[in-house]
């Protein structure tokens, strides 16, 4: 009991409300088994009463600033209700929820005389999902998103950065949150690195140590596009690593449903269809597919129409693959994804005449 004891005071004095939190379960569990089951009762009640894991948007409004700009350094959200699922492959999904039940189960391990660390480092192409993926996992523990803002936290007085990276930690260590790293890579670049100056290559070695002495009851999630650039230390310090990559045909189908659900469409009960479009949006990112589907049902409520065309969205795609087109380049790409001659005549507003003639010369 001596070891539970010691723990909970430290957390208390380093305002660490998890370490507490466990800890004192921990210790009612032991009171429970040695014939105390009052005091055991009372501590959960306490907790129960007080819960340590909640933490309200005014526990989080003097956000640390930059001293020299004056912006605030970290970005704030809260958990949202919503806890549907996510669009991932199989195995990152399970990679996933295994980093989420590590936290949950934190006191059993904690009990059993385990550790462990609560890192977690997301890497792939832009737009690929990895802030999606630190909100989904906001959402799921209850804790709020802090994010550090890097445009703010590199100040042009270089030792102001190293301050600012500090300043961040301690915010993030003194309540139940994830601080979440989002494009780190800014200042967590390789220290071999002849181009970088020196005070630069020592704010990676304040990153690392404040790293290494982040509340082990919080998380820290990490994300980067360039996980080449990163310093090899960096690796390191995270437990976890979850390289996210571009969605299978079956996760751009899914992507697809998720953002036309709630619209009436003509083609996701049309497999020929739907086909299509999975080939046109294939080995692009969940950003882009999400992106292209807003803009189209944008036009959609503005144009006042019925109904999500299929037609729609393929122009959508066809525009924003090419910056420079003629009409012919139109007529033939929507005639190669299944459009009849008489419904492109209609969408593009040009005569029959016009489209056979252009579709005959290919």
């Amino acid at each position: 009991m001596y070891t539970e004891i010691l723990r909970i005071i430290e957390g208390g004095l380093n305002k660490d409300l998890k370490k507490i939190n466990n800890y004192s379960r921990i210790l009612a569990e032991k009171f429970e088994k040695e014939g105390q089951p009052k005091l055991a009762k009372m501590i959960i009640k306490t907790l129960e009463n007080k819960p340590s894991s909640m933490v309200t948007m005014d526990s989080l409004i003097s956000t640390p600033v930059d001293q020299e700009s004056r912006m605030n350094i970290v970005d704030i959200q809260m958990p949202s209700e919503n806890n549907d699922d996510i669009i991932l492959s199989p195995n990152i999904y399970n990679k996933v929820e295994d980093y989420i039940n590590l936290y949950q189960h934190q006191g059993e391990l904690l009990k059993n005389g385990l550790e462990i660390s609560n890192s977690l480092l997301l890497y792939g192409v832009p737009g690929s999902g990895k802030t999606t993926i630190a909100k989904y996992i906001s959402n799921k523990t209850g804790l709020p998103l802090i994010t550090a803002r890097f445009d703010a936290i590199v100040s042009s007085l270089l030792g102001n950065t190293s301050k600012n990276i500090r300043k961040i930690f301690e915010y993030a260590d003194e309540k139940p949150c994830i601080l979440f790293l989002d494009e780190f890579d800014a200042i967590a670049k390789a220290r071999d690195d002849q181009y970088e100056l020196g005070e630069l290559k020592r704010v990676i070695n304040s990153l690392l140590q404040n790293i290494d002495t982040f509340s082990k009851s919080n998380l820290l999630i990490g994300a980067t596009n360039h996980p080449e650039l990163l310093d090899k230390a960096i690796w390191r310090r995270f437990n976890t690593l979850i390289e996210v990559g571009l969605p299978n045909q079956n996760e751009v189908y899914k992507l697809i449903e998720t953002f036309s659900k709630d619209s009436n469409n003509d083609f996701l009960n049309d497999e020929k269809k739907t086909n299509k479009l999975i080939q046109n949006l294939e080995g692009k990112t969940p950003s882009y597919i999400k992106t292209l589907f807003n803009n189209v049902l944008a036009q959609k409520i503005i144009k006042n129409k019925e109904y999500l065309s299929y037609e729609d969205i393929l122009l959508e795609i066809f525009e924003s693959k090419n910056k420079e087109y003629t009409i012919e380049d139109i007529i033939t790409f929507l005639n190669e994804n299944g459009v009849s001659q008489e419904k492109i005549t209609q969408i593009l507003n040009i005569s029959i005449r016009q489209v056979r003639n252009n579709l005959k010369t290919k």
